[in-house]
């Protein structure tokens, strides 16, 4: 496991909340996958990344099931998390209409690590469609 500052574990294991328009991803748009930062597994391609202008990273779905939902603690949201972590990574919406997807999850940065397209094996390319 990873070896996290005290803000990344605040978000990552505390479930807390980077800043609004504060994270390096927020507005970012190159090509490549998104991998979780506590274990790496990956999470989001950059194909399914737009702009939500909520201010965190939006993405309309996630890489097979590597994602899992889960009903927050105040019965209110729907809480996204690392499914082989546990890793907190943000929230889901439905029905904004952002998307033909209808899927909105919203991704804190700090729980994220972004691999660029060319320092992705050929057969990560391939899987994931790059």
């Amino acid at each position: 496991m990873k070896i996290l500052n005290e803000f990344e574990k605040h978000v990552l294991l505390e479930k807390g909340t980077e800043p609004p328009f504060s994270g390096e991803y927020n507005d970012f748009f190159e090509h490549g996958i998104y991998v979780c930062k506590m274990c790496e597994t990956p999470l989001f391609t950059s194909d399914s990344k737009f702009s939500g202008h909520c201010g965190w990273p939006s993405f309309d779905s996630s890489i097979g099931n590597n994602v899992k939902e889960v009903l927050d603690q105040d019965g209110m949201r729907t809480e996204i998390i690392c499914a082989n972590c546990g890793a907190h990574l943000g929230h889901v919406f439905r029905g904004e209409g952002f998307t033909m997807k209808n899927t909105r999850h919203c991704v804190n940065s700090i729980s994220l690590i972004f691999i660029p397209k060319d320092k992705l094996n050929h057969s990560l390319r391939t899987d994931y469609n790059l």
